[in-house]
């Protein structure tokens, strides 16, 4: 084995140790490092301590566009590019600094993650299989994951014009009445 393949293996190792800390999935590990499935199962073991997790990765292109995803996707995906394209990052290496940017601006902001590396990683492929496009917010101006091919001349994005549910979850509505009167 030559040194040259030894350091790629050892890069290829770095990686794959990334990105299961950062909650990669085994299929993901399997289609972006080019290690064998063997060597991956070992490695992902002995970084979390557990076997990796079965059953098949999300594919819906549905769930980007919903109302809270779709901010936290096209945050993430506006990192990635700013990484590849004015930084000079390689795909897989833009991917893990983005996600890491995307993870550290929940931090800072108090708020709760919305977007896995899994669905990051597959919002990659999306764009790649040209499934998205970025659209412009007439409003605001910022750009918005959005399906391919829709037109966007009138695009308003989810944060200047939300749902009228939006932000409404079970935990966020007030108790009634009736609900703090039942717990007496």
């Amino acid at each position: 084995m030559s040194e040259k393949s030894l350091v790629d293996e050892m890069l290829q190792v770095q990686m794959a140790i990334e990105l299961i800390e950062l909650g990669a999935r085994l299929q993901v590990l399997e289609t972006e490092i080019s290690l064998s499935r063997g060597r991956l199962i070992r490695l992902y073991k002995e970084v979390r301590g557990m076997s990796p997790p079965k059953g098949l990765l999300p594919f819906s292109t549905d769930w980007f566009i919903t109302w809270l995803p779709n901010i936290h996707a096209s945050l993430f995906y506006n990192i990635y590019l700013q990484m590849t394209e004015a930084h000079g990052c390689e795909r897989m290496e833009g991917f893990v600094k983005a996600f890491r940017l995307y993870l550290e601006q929940l931090r800072l902001d108090g708020s709760e993650q919305v977007l896995g590396l899994t669905r990051a990683w597959t919002l990659v492929r999306f764009f790649e299989s040209e499934m998205f496009q970025l659209s412009e917010c007439t409003s605001c101006g910022l750009r918005f994951v959005a399906h391919a091919h829709t037109p966007s001349q009138d695009f308003v994005c989810g944060i200047c014009q939300p749902p009228s549910r939006a932000g409404k979850t079970r935990k966020s509505v007030p108790e009634t009445k009736v609900d703090s009167a039942a717990g007496v």
